[in-house]
């Protein structure tokens, strides 16, 4: 089951933001960039900004989410959002010596695209076993020939055994992941993400992200959310045909 949780974000931050943009449009100096700055200054000023676009000043600003029960069809997608920094849990030092998959809904919907999906996943399990145990004992007796002792041999024969054997995991393979995103990267992020159009996976991981960072800062997400909340549809002739429903969804994003 999908789990998000917000590790850490930068505190202070609408406050460091304003302060930032303030630099832009002020003669002061980097000591009196934080003068003056009321709550409610920060909270009009970033408003302002918000509503303005002006968003280079937002990228000081920055969210690390702990990630897991998400496949690796989920993770291929999201790093492909570049300005990110992330961590992932290893099938290269790690040993899954029991996978635990994702089940898309559409084939536990069906009886028999389910049975065959639950049959291939444990055949999967079954061949990486066997195919790493052959490794290992390849490597194994290679190092020991080698002059390794038996300590060493086994760390480095277990090391690429299960190198090798993790191919056969398939895209279902849950992983886990940790990863830092600015606020700017987050808006593009959900942007795409959150849309009907984007796979039914991460768009449930988007939604939820959008959920915990609305929650610290609310002002900086107040206009978050797929393309269409901010005006028309960027799917052109590919468009879900729900713009008023998306619409409605995300600006009561903070009932949810």
């Amino acid at each position: 089951m999908l789990k998000v949780q917000l590790l850490r974000y930068t505190p202070e931050g609408e406050k460091l933001i304003a302060a930032a943009a303030k630099l832009c449009y002020s003669p002061v100096g980097i000591g009196q960039i934080e003068e003056n700055l009321t709550d409610d200054k920060v909270t009009s000023f970033l408003n302002l900004l918000m509503d303005m676009g002006h968003e280079s000043p937002i990228e000081h600003v920055t969210f690390t989410f702990g990630v897991e029960g998400v496949s690796r069809t989920l993770t291929h997608q999201l790093v492909r959002h570049r300005i990110a920094s992330y961590s992932q849990q290893s099938q290269r030092y790690v040993r899954l010596k029991q996978f635990e998959y994702i089940l898309p809904p559409n084939i536990d919907n069906n009886s028999k695209a389910k049975e065959l999906f639950i049959k291939a996943m444990e055949e999967d399990q079954k061949y990486y076993n066997e195919i790493s145990t052959l490794l290992y004992n390849d490597h194994y007796n290679k190092y020991i020939r080698d002059g390794l002792d038996d300590k060493v041999a086994r760390q480095k024969a277990e090391k690429e055994a299960i190198e090798d054997a993790r191919y056969i995991f398939p895209n279902a393979c849950e992983t886990k992941i940790v990863f830092t995103m600015n606020t700017r990267s987050l808006l593009n992020f959900f942007s795409l993400r959150c849309c009907n159009r984007a796979q039914w996976e991460i768009r449930e991981l988007a939604i939820q992200m959008l959920r915990e960072v609305n929650k610290a800062y609310p002002i900086l997400f107040k206009n978050a959310g797929p393309g269409c909340v901010r005006g028309a549809c960027p799917e052109g002739s590919m468009t879900c045909g729900k713009i008023v429903e998306v619409r409605e969804k995300f600006k009561n994003i903070r009932e949810w």
